[in-house]
């Protein structure tokens, strides 16, 4: 009987391990900054949601937050912005998919200098090990993929140029150099990308200079499972849910 019951114990502590690696409990921590030195009454203080992580294990659970920091998905040091360069106003998240051992998840920045700005990253993480997923971990066939992407991105284009010409409003905007620029700048790449039931999207930045920006196009493409078949890498961590 007291056998019996250690090996009940046991099971569910493996099964309580399992699901916890299957997805992680996020909470947001907000801090707010305040600059020693302010350059005008608006950039007093700044504010940083800090996506807090409890995975399977402590270890674990400090590798995530690092994978997902701002800090390292920006490549800046927040304490940057205690000095002299005060753009940011704050710094939050979004959270995609959290099931079956991935986490996909946004991070953005909003703040100003001489205008409004704002810029956003996508991060998809194995929660087993801790890692960041990269396109070489997640696809095969890269090269096939990326065409697939770039086709859909040249089909958006073409789409926002024949409706931007449509309105009166763009008739002397410069669309066909703007986007020619766009192209030779800003190139197409698998990096960017996130999970959600129905599949995967890889998100494109046009790169448009802020007073074009409301003529920029959405630059999301998404295709699903059964589209993206041919491209899951076989045993990896998207092999999981792609059907």
């Amino acid at each position: 009987m007291k056998r019996k019951i250690i090996l009940v114990c046991i099971c569910i502590l493996a099964l309580t391990i399992f699901s916890s690696a299957q997805s992680v409990v996020i909470t947001k921590k907000a801090v707010t900054y305040k600059r020693p030195k302010p350059n005008s009454e608006y950039k007093h203080t700044f504010v940083v949601n800090y996506p807090k992580v409890k995975a399977s294990t402590p270890s674990i659970s400090k590798l995530i937050e690092a994978a997902i920091s701002y800090e390292k998905v920006f490549d800046m040091k927040l304490s940057e912005e205690m000095g002299e360069y005060q753009w940011l106003e704050v710094a939050d998240y979004e959270i995609g998919y959290n099931k079956n051992g991935i986490l996909s998840i946004s991070l953005f920045m909003e703040g100003s200098a001489a205008y409004p700005d704002s810029s956003r990253r996508f991060v998809v993480i194995d929660t087993k090990t801790g890692k960041r997923v990269t396109p070489a971990a997640a696809f095969t066939n890269a090269i096939a993929l990326l065409k697939m992407v770039i086709k859909a991105k040249d089909q958006e284009v073409a789409q926002a140029i024949s409706d931007l010409k449509k309105d009166p409003e763009n008739a002397d905007a410069p669309l066909d150099d703007m986007f020619r620029d766009s192209e030779q700048y800003n190139k197409v790449s698998l990096n960017e990308f996130s999970i959600s039931d129905r599949g995967v999207t890889f998100h494109h930045n046009y790169g448009f200079a802020h007073v074009a920006k409301a003529l920029e196009p959405n630059g999301e493409f998404m295709f699903t499972w059964a589209q993206l078949k041919p491209f899951i890498k076989s045993g990896g961590l998207l092999s999981r849910i792609a059907r």
